[in-house]
């Protein structure tokens, strides 16, 4: 499902939940036992979902069009906040001192990330992620699954041996076909929409501190 699928989807839970609230409140009538209890577990259900996307909303950091959020993972962190997690960052986390996570579904321009447009992600000279393990920046196509390609290469890190350009900054191509001359530095997308993760292992304290920006995914056409 993708992100738009799933905003449709709060929204007509919301929707529904504050329909029946009102009815029940406002148009009062005999009702037996049986349908309140079905109403309130359902209300139940919707309002904790909307509230846990709201919290998601709140504690997410985007810049650059990348989407990342702290205190993952934390021992005593609330149910709404590990909910929020969740709907913000799916999959297993580890607690922010062993990894910090983005995701980002769209370009600089904050257009949908497509494999019908080439972009670069380009890290300035010493403006890797900075970590005491490693980094690494994978491809998933519309939902999240790894995109099947020539090299069967399906992310790119420090331990790829991507070639920087003169000025010791690198070069990450994102794009549908292999880049002339560039394919050390190539990680390949799918033909339609895509999302990007940057995972960063045992990561030090300018990124804990979220003084550390990744980069943003520019459209070069």
């Amino acid at each position: 499902m993708t992100s738009k699928a799933y905003n449709y989807l709060y929204t007509l839970i919301g929707v529904i939940c504050g329909y029946v609230i009102i009815k029940a409140f406002f148009f009062i009538k005999i009702r037996p036992v049986r349908t309140d209890v079905i109403q309130g577990v359902l209300i139940g259900f919707g309002m904790a979902i909307v509230t846990a996307r709201i919290v998601a909303k709140l504690k997410a950091k985007k810049v650059n069009g990348w989407t990342t959020m702290f205190r993952l993972s934390i021992p005593g962190n609330n149910m709404f906040m590990r909910a929020a997690c969740t709907l913000a960052l799916p999959g297993p986390i580890n607690i922010p001192q062993e990894a910090m996570y983005w995701t980002a579904s769209v370009d600089e321009a904050g257009h949908g990330l497509s494999g019908k447009h080439n972009y670069i992600m380009r890290f300035p000279a010493d403006g890797l992620p900075p970590n005491n393990g490693f980094w690494s920046l994978t491809m998933g196509d519309a939902k999240n699954r790894f995109v099947e390609n020539s090299l069967n290469r399906y992310s790119v890190s420090d331990r790829s041996g991507l070639v920087p350009n003169a000025d010791g900054s690198v070069d990450i191509y994102i794009q549908n076909t292999a880049p002339a001359g560039w394919e050390s530095n190539w990680l390949p997308a799918p033909s339609d929409g895509f999302v990007l993760w940057l995972r960063v292992y045992i990561p030090n304290t300018a990124v804990l501190e979220g003084k550390y920006n990744v980069p943003p995914v520019t459209d070069v056409n």
